[in-house]
């Protein structure tokens, strides 16, 4: 058998992956019925949903012709755990509104297309958002600056 759409293949095995795992963890949990839900009810409905759709385009891949796969980019993959493991370590230390833009600064490096213009004002963008939403919002206990 010859895969004629690269890109459904590796969709449809991530689908039956995810929608596997979903159906197997939540046999651990009490299914409950359809009037009285269990914690496990709808995991499972939702996992076997994605495990019968990753199917039908994991078999499609094989008869379908579709686009191929692109080179995967590792370096935007990098820069983003990078920064993502920079906001875990700095937002104790120094506050969320400094964690937030180092954040957005260096999760742009990943980007080919870097824009000074365009990252100072995502990380303004973003920051306002972040202590809008998580500070005032839901008055999570954020220290917003270092010393505060």
């Amino acid at each position: 058998m010859k895969i004629k759409a690269p890109r459904d293949f590796w969709a449809g095995l991530m689908f039956i992956a995810f929608g596997l795992g979903f159906v197997l963890v939540g046999r651990n949990y009490d299914m409950g019925t359809a009037v009285r839900m269990g914690p496990a009810y709808f995991p499972t409905l939702l996992g076997g949903l994605l495990l019968f759709l990753g199917l039908i385009v994991f078999v499609q891949s094989f008869t379908v012709s579709g686009s191929p796969l692109p080179r995967f980019a590792f370096r935007p993959l990098i820069v983003i755990l990078i920064a993502i493991g920079l906001f875990g370590a700095l937002i104790r230390s120094v506050g969320l509104v400094p964690a937030t833009v180092v954040l957005v600064v260096v999760s742009s490096v990943g980007n080919y297309e870097f824009r000074t213009k365009e990252v100072v004002i995502m990380a303004i963008g973003l920051t306002l958002f972040a202590v809008g939403v998580f500070s005032y919002g839901l008055g999570l206990p954020f220290k917003l600056w270092p010393g505060h």
